[in-house]
């Protein structure tokens, strides 16, 4: 989808875009800040503007997907059913406008089109107990790795929060890089070594069986250590060289694919270190980040009013537009969850006022089950009696209402990508006020 471009921004540029970016969201914060599952409780839909209500009321999700997300289906054309009132398409322009260019999803990448399970660009023993999605991802950062490590000369990389270390088993083991894994649980590290091992024996069966089409050298597993990085004080094991370096020293380079929460902010916190030449870092759960210490880093965002982000915010920046978007064009039953959680809250409110939006556990096969039959299992989920009375006139009218349930969501993730764009835009610049390089 378009959007803007950080690296062709000069340094006022990025400046202006966050002034514009906490603008925007001051303006539509009421979406932002609601919680779905208040659909009803809270009659969201009354919220909306009512010219909003009228052109929105009666899409169905593949025209939603098409008129609001601006994500048409392969060959389909944008036609409205009626004039839009142009506040609602300033919205949906200036989401565009604003947020970092975003790779649409609805391309199966290349490298999974004779195989939807298998990268066709990692050999056999490299996804082995990695999932398509992580297949793809550790390929892309890893490369990317490799052509930063050979353009900054560096000695040493170090994946932080490297989990069962597939990322840091690719990297060492299949593109040569001496690799030192960082992680703080001892039992995903326990598990990394143990699937260090045997991607080393299956690569020795490889090699005997075609020793002409194996990687020639010397192969080193990464180099475990059970730590945990904190976001604000400098981690010296992190900066601690394998081996013994001459004069000039470790030249280290940091990576992470999703660096979970604060741990993306330690990442760029020790970028400032002498020793780290390069930073190739890719966050997630932004919803986990300090509240402060997390957000904002840069002196910029902090004095700009309305820059803060509580954590509906956050939580509803990590959610992927496109997915959203290609669920929508399949306009499947999975759809009418929202509408059932929302009806759910209705009931649980009626029964214990003080109870808002309890946590309820993943309720199985959503789509098959009538609505009196998911609140009976959501009663039972937050400790409630399943065989409340329920009011089945006023479940039936809530489910009506699933395409407006729809709609409502769609709107606030329409806007989730400048939530995430301005936490971006602050992390970059905060590196421009360090003075330290970056792309």
């Amino acid at each position: 989808m378009p959007g803007v471009s950080a690296r062709g921004l000069s340094l006022e540029q990025r400046k202006q875009l966050a002034v514009n970016l906490t603008r925007v969201l001051a303006r539509y914060r009421s979406i932002l800040d609601a919680y779905i599952i208040e659909f009803f409780t809270d009659d969201l839909w009354r919220t909306l503007p009512r010219s909003w209500q009228e052109a929105l009321d009666g899409l169905n999700p593949p025209q939603l997907a098409t008129q609001l997300l601006g994500m048409p289906g392969e060959g389909e054309v944008v036609r409205y059913r009626s004039v839009w009132p142009l506040s609602l398409l300033a919205l949906k322009s200036t989401a565009c406008a604003l947020a970092f260019t975003r790779t649409p999803g609805f391309q199966t990448p290349s490298e999974f089109l004779e195989n939807p399970s298998q990268s066709s660009r990692l050999t056999a023993p490299f996804r082995k107990h990695v999932r398509p999605k992580k297949q793809h991802e550790i390929r892309r950062l890893g490369e990317l790795v490799k052509k930063l490590s050979d353009l900054t000369g560096c000695t040493q990389v170090v994946d932080i929060g490297s989990g069962q270390g597939h990322l840091s088993r690719f990297m060492s083991l299949g593109l040569g890089l001496m690799v030192k894994s960082i992680e703080g649980d001892q039992r995903l590290v326990e598990r990394a070594q143990r699937l260090d091992q045997e991607l080393l024996q299956a690569l020795e069966k490889e090699e005997k069986r075609h020793p002409q089409a194996v990687h020639a050298g010397p192969r080193h597993s990464p180099h475990h250590v059970v730590r945990w990085v904190e976001p604000t004080a400098l981690c010296e094991e992190l900066l601690l060289p394998l081996e013994t370096l001459p004069q000039s020293g470790a030249r280290l380079l940091l990576t992470g694919l999703h660096a979970c929460g604060d741990l993306s902010v330690a990442l760029l916190r020790h970028f400032s270190c002498p020793e780290v030449v390069a930073l190739a870092s890719v966050g997630c759960c932004y919803m986990k980040l300090s509240d402060p210490g997390g957000y904002p880093l840069s002196q910029w965002v902090a004095g700009l009013p309305g820059c803060e982000l509580p954590y509906r915010l956050r939580e509803g920046a990590c959610h992927a537009l496109e997915e959203y978007a290609k669920r929508l064009q399949k306009a499947g039953p999975g759809l009418r969850t929202h509408c059932y959680r929302a009806a759910l809250e209705t009931v649980i409110r009626g029964a214990r006022p003080e109870l808002r939006r309890p946590g309820v556990q993943g309720i199985p096969r959503v789509h098959e089950l009538k609505i009196e039959e998911y609140v009976q299992r959501g009663l039972q989920r937050v400790g409630l009696d399943p065989q409340l009375p329920l009011n089945l006139a006023a479940l039936r009218a809530h489910q009506a209402q699933e395409n407006r349930v729809v709609a409502f969501f769609s709107l606030a993730l329409l806007l989730a990508p400048l939530v995430e764009t301005l936490i971006l835009l602050d992390r970059l610049l905060h590196l421009q006020e360090q003075a330290l390089p970056f792309s």
